[in-house]
């Protein structure tokens, strides 16, 4: 991976005119100079600095168990098909989901406020007069899972590491961090340039520390299935490539006691086995073998949870709700091709999904249509732009398109019929617009070449899904096709950015930086191989709007700027918007205890629940 571009400023002057009252800096009203044990991105904090445990935490809860479940979520490189590495923070190669619960972070997020970090590692973190360092005082009993210390040099290799051989997620953000110095043993400064974003902090503070010991000994690559030391509460346990994987408590686990950890981490084996296919999957959990899983398919949630487990009582379906977080579920179309950036293309391909027609025989009517590019969140704009938002979009006239100035632009809502003859006619329309003309069977430009397709897929209940979408393409000229590969391959070709279409979902965090969406969104990121930003989207404007979430100050101002953000992606259509769902499907065997209202802004079962011996023996699991 090569270095990384200077940031482009173009148009953020501009733009930052149109906003009086937005500062340089977010966290300005949090004191400098003085130890604080959490930090916001607004200065509120719910927990005091006395505080035991967090409230969604349950301290009296029983310990032990084995969890087997099927993840719902990953990060990093990781893969919940296969896995061919134990190291999880590489650009390359595919690790197991949940090897960040081996490894502690300097803050930990807390599930029940948007954008509040407490302490873990770090007892205390002081901001220095300029906003531009942050000093960090390590608890001195903190100890890798070999017992050795860990020190602040261990932090700041962490960091360096990051910074030049890290997994996209954890390199961009660092950015704008230009020293990463360990003052004493249990002091770790970090310093940032003056051009980081206010809240680009928040995210930084909750890397995962590795040892230093370790990768001087180990190479840093994804060639190594020799578990990295990490000092967290689990460690690698038994495991097969591509099979299977344990996660062992750590009885001797440093941290344990600590008001961030204090009444989680319950089980004392986290169990993930691997399938290559969904179904397969759920005839394990229909067996028993798996405890947990979230139900993705609509088909399968509508009518397959009738088996006996299910009858008698040890199963359990339910709905819990969706956390208050933007979510982003769509297909990219892939503008590194020349073929899909004009953007009459992209809407022309957009016109050509049904989802009305899809909702009602794929979805059983469980899904609803994606129109925003942060779904489920105040941050998605509708209608006509606010005088707030006015001031914002003005400066960027000329640089973006005129439809970000009008309604809020919406997906294409089809007769139903599965084959809308004027969307189509719609579609067809917008690509001789752009120089797509019928040559024989299929559309091609001035040159004699085909306008053609291929959606990426990794699971035969896309083929099933989406082959009526390319249906409509093939029907209207577009030579589509789709295209079923493994997993690993799937990964590979969508880190290299190797496809034409693909689709993505994802969901960022209650108040989001300029650091994530740049993984998504920025300039920078759409030549990085393996980042978010699948689409390729390459523009000053998008860039600077970036750079103004970033400096929001209120959550007032943060709410304005993200809507114009969503205004101007949607009229970009960089991204088709597809569906999402407003809750969490899950199924389980009825041998667990959790609290009833789950925390708003995160939902880790496997750190959350516990087994509960009573109802395990019940139903013959204990």
């Amino acid at each position: 991976m090569g270095r990384w571009p200077r940031r482009r400023f173009l148009g953020l002057c501009g733009a930052a005119a149109a906003l009086p009252f937005l500062p340089r800096r977010a966290l300005a009203d949090i004191p400098t100079g003085k130890p604080l044990h959490g930090l916001s991105a607004f200065g509120d904090l719910k927990y005091g600095p006395d505080f035991t445990h967090f409230d969604y935490s349950s301290p009296d809860a029983p310990g032990g168990g084995t969890f087997n479940f099927s993840p719902p979520n990953w990060a990093y490189n990781q893969n919940v098909d296969t896995f061919n590495t134990l190291n999880t923070f590489v650009p390359n190669s595919d690790a197991p989901p949940r090897m960040e619960i081996c490894f502690d972070s300097l803050m930990v997020r807390a599930l029940d406020e948007p954008d509040a970090l407490y302490g873990l590692v770090a007892e205390s973190v002081t901001i220095a007069a300029d906003r531009n360092s942050y000093e960090f005082k390590l608890r001195p009993e903190a100890k890798f899972s070999d017992g050795s210390p860990l020190t602040a040099e261990d932090v700041a290799y962490t960091y360096r590491l990051f910074k030049e051989k890290g997994h996209p997620s954890l390199l961009l953000p660092l950015r704008e961090a230009v020293d990463f110095i360990a003052v004493e043993d249990h002091v770790f400064r970090l310093v940032f340039s003056g051009r980081q974003s206010g809240r680009t902090i928040l995210g930084l503070a909750e890397y995962p520390i590795v040892s230093k010991a370790f990768f001087e000994k180990n190479p840093f690559d994804g060639s190594q299935l020799n578990p990295p030391l990490g000092s967290g509460p689990y460690k690698v346990g038994r495991f097969g490539a591509g099979q299977y994987i344990e996660y062992e408590r750590r009885d001797d686990y440093w941290g344990r006691d600590l008001p961030a950890n204090r009444g989680l981490h319950h089980f004392d084996i986290i169990r993930i086995e691997f399938y290559r296919e969904r179904q397969a999957a759920f005839e394990a959990f229909k067996k028993g073998k798996i405890l947990y899983r979230e139900e993705f398919t609509s088909k399968t949630w509508a009518t397959e949870y009738d088996f006996p487990a299910i009858k008698d009582g040890k199963v359990f379906k339910r709905t819990f709700p969706a956390e208050l977080q933007p979510s982003l579920q769509a297909w990219a179309l892939n503008q590194r091709r020349d073929r899909f950036k004009d953007p009459r293309v992209r809407f022309a391909i957009g016109n050509c999904f049904d989802f009305e027609w899809t909702r009602r025989n794929f979805f059983y009517g469980s899904y609803e249509r994606s129109q925003s590019l942060f779904e489920k969140s105040d941050f998605k704009a509708s209608g006509m732009p606010s005088a707030e938002e006015k001031a914002i979009l003005e400066k960027f006239r000329g640089q973006i398109p005129e439809e970000a100035f009008g309604e809020a632009v919406m997906q294409p809502v089809s007769d139903g019929s599965g084959r809308d003859r004027k969307l189509l006619r719609n579609a067809l329309a917008l690509l001789k617009e752009a120089g797509w003309t019928r040559k024989g069977e299929w559309l091609a430009n001035e040159k004699g070449e085909r306008l053609t397709i291929e959606l990426l897929v990794n699971d035969p209940v896309f083929v099933r899904v989406e082959s009526p979408f390319v249906d409509n393409m093939r029907a209207i000229g577009i030579a589509a096709s789709i295209r079923l590969v493994d997993s690993a391959q799937y990964q590979q070709r969508q880190m290299d950015f190797d496809f034409d279409m693909i689709s993505m979902a994802a969901s960022f965090t209650a108040s989001p930086t300029r650091e994530e969406l740049e993984h998504y969104f920025s300039s920078i990121a759409a030549t990085a191989n393996g980042s978010r930003n699948l689409p390729g989207t390459s523009s000053p404007a998008i860039d600077a709007l970036v750079d103004l979430v970033g400096s929001a100050r209120s959550r007032e101002e943060l709410t304005t700027v993200m809507r114009v953000l969503d205004r101007v992606l949607r009229a970009r259509q960089d991204w088709i918007p597809n569906w999402y769902l407003a809750n969490h499907r899950a199924a389980y065997w009825d041998m667990f205890g959790y609290k009833e209202r789950k925390p708003d802004y995160g939902f880790p079962v496997e750190a959350l629940w516990w087994v509960d011996e009573g109802k395990a023996k019940a139903i013959g699991k204990g």
